[in-house]
């Protein structure tokens, strides 16, 4: 079983990425490395590394045989490519959902479907399921269950190339936080939903009742007409 360290899990990650995203700029540059490891976008948490610390994370990763130092014609400066494909023994759609959580953390099937999107197609949901479930039942397993965040119904997912990369109660506490502004709108749209049709059921049984004849049977007691 391959063990990452917390620095060597975000170059891999970043090598995944840009690999997927960029590849016109790759292989990386230890310059582009830096700069991907510390970018505030698709990452967490945000970190900064400096070179020697992205250099040390190379040297760890090129012993577990997940990256290569290349160099191509015309290039002066050294390059980094990985080979996690090959060293993991991974499809591309396995490799991006692991970078994904690598990255950024232990997420919903829906937030992996609609992040590792940007690296490579994932059709469907039942895709992604099908990914976790194949990553999970590996004889060395990649990836693991955890339970819903707090407020949420939808279990999560984690990396088990680095099990401590992420602290869990931190990303379910964070997940909370980012969804209670948008639960709040949601709840009072809801309700002005349900108000507007409440409001549409009581003009039609006004109208009935007109049509019949009858007093509105909605109307309040009358107070003193009957005394």
């Amino acid at each position: 079983m391959v063990n990452l360290t917390a620095h060597e899990s975000r170059i891999l990650g970043v090598l995944i990425e840009k690999a997927q995203t960029t590849p016109a700029q790759y292989p990386l540059t230890l310059n582009a490395l830096v700069t991907g490891a510390n970018q505030k976008s698709n990452r967490d948490p945000v970190i900064e590394l400096g070179e020697e610390q992205v250099l040390a994370a190379l040297d760890g990763l090129r012993s577990k045989t997940l990256v290569r130092e290349v160099m191509l014609s015309g290039s002066r400066v050294e390059k980094y490519r990985h080979v996690a494909r090959e060293t993991l023994e991974v499809s591309t759609t396995e490799l991006v959902v692991l970078a994904e959580l690598l990255l950024r953390g232990p997420q919903t099937v829906g937030e992996l479907r609609g992040r590792a999107s940007r690296m490579h197609p994932l059709e469907s949901l039942e895709v992604v399921t099908n990914v976790l479930e194949h990553l999970q039942q590996r004889q060395e397993p990649l990836v693991r269950s955890l339970p819903p965040a707090p407020g949420s119904r939808a279990g999560r997912f984690a990396q088990l190339l680095c099990p401590d990369l992420h602290r869990l109660e931190a990303a379910a506490t964070g997940a909370v936080g980012e969804r209670e502004a948008p639960d709040e709108a949601s709840l009072a749209l809801r309700v002005g939903q349900l108000e507007a049709e409440v409001n549409q059921v009581r003009q039609a049984i006004q109208r009935l009742a007109r049509s019949l004849g009858e007093e509105d049977p909605l109307a309040g007691p009358r107070s003193g007409r009957d005394t």
